[in-house]
């Protein structure tokens, strides 16, 4: 396994984390907002090892979400660089919507993403490098961090979803997400009761299931991916702080 395989599967994971917490909410709108806060993952998989660190601000007309992803230990011998992503979002009486999106991966040497977006015309546009691009959407979509906190917020807010759909620069993804039920986790942050969260893209063998806190405004507190039955990756988090307004 690469370090952009860990990667791909943080990102993937992160995405997904609220996703299936909205199947155990209610159904009315509330005012509940999100927590501010910061947090850190330890990531494995096989032999390499890597950091994801998240933080989620306030702004004055929203929040803005900053996620980095960085090889650890000896795995900065094999792999150099970090994913370094950020989202604006405003916070709107029907839930989250992305503002902008911006994106600068020196790992993969991907181009740099700046996005915009236009809820009256479902239109994106901004650039992919040096490319300057016009993207048409099919009704409200979400960049792969804006996700995670728009399915908080929904839960927060007790609003019920058994499906999203995640924007990407080149398609349009669907995810249905299940409920594995509840353990005990016990972690460097706490110990914590868990609420399973089960994932599954459409045409993936891959599943994803995420181990959410209510204490923690339902931030995952371990992130689990099996294929074929077989565990291949897991992310722990090792630091949470809310930072308040």
């Amino acid at each position: 396994m690469t370090f952009t395989q860990i990667k791909v599967a943080v990102t993937v994971t992160l995405v997904t984390v609220t996703a299936t917490l909205s199947l155990m909410a209610g159904e009315a709108f509330a005012a509940v907002g999100l927590v501010p806060h910061s947090a850190e993952y330890k990531v494995r998989i096989s032999v390499v090892s890597g950091s994801l660190k998240t933080e989620l601000r306030k702004t004055e007309d929203g929040y803005l979400a900053h996620h980095i992803i960085e090889p650890t230990g000896m795995s900065r011998l094999f792999s150099r660089g970090a994913m370094d992503v950020t989202s604006e979002f405003s916070r709107e009486a029907d839930g989250i919507k992305p503002e902008r999106y911006r994106a600068i991966d020196t790992i993969r040497d991907d181009p740099p993403v700046d996005l915009g977006f236009d809820w009256g015309t479902n239109s994106a546009t901004g650039t992919v490098g040096d490319e300057q691009i016009v993207l048409h959407l099919d009704g409200l979509s979400y960049d792969n961090v804006s996700i995670q906190y728009a399915l908080m917020n929904d839960l927060l807010n007790k609003r019920v979803a058994d499906q999203y759909v995640l924007f990407d620069v080149d398609k349009l993804r669907i995810a249905k997400v299940t409920n594995a039920g509840s353990k005990e986790i016990k972690t460097k942050v706490g110990t914590f009761t868990a609420v399973g969260i089960q994932h599954q893209s459409e045409g993936s063998s891959r599943i994803t299931t995420l181990w959410c806190v209510e204490e923690l405004g339902y931030l995952p507190v371990v992130i689990e991916q099996h294929r074929k039955g077989k565990l291949n990756f897991r992310a722990t988090l090792v630091n949470y702080t809310p930072t308040g307004d």
